[in-house]
């Protein structure tokens, strides 16, 4: 597991240091499990917006028939 060195100011740990108390954990709890939920939100937005765009190819895509063209025939000079 990695360390990182924040800055804070010192009024807010103090406040933050009571509520971790209060919540019977510790301010490094606290800052970890925030980290964990932002990840899992941030996946689950990806995933939903994946989701959205597979859904909306089913239903806008077209069928273009069978392909009457060569690459070659494309790119012919």
């Amino acid at each position: 597991m990695s360390n990182i060195t924040l800055s804070v100011d010192d009024k807010i740990i103090k406040k933050v240091r009571k509520i971790a108390v209060d919540k019977n954990t510790t301010l490094t709890a606290m800052v970890r499990d925030y980290l964990i939920t932002i990840t899992k939100h941030d996946a689950h937005q990806r995933k939903d917006a994946a989701d959205k765009l597979r859904a909306s190819f089913q239903t806008r895509s077209r069928d273009m028939g069978a392909r009457k063209w060569t690459r070659e025939a494309l790119h012919e000079r």
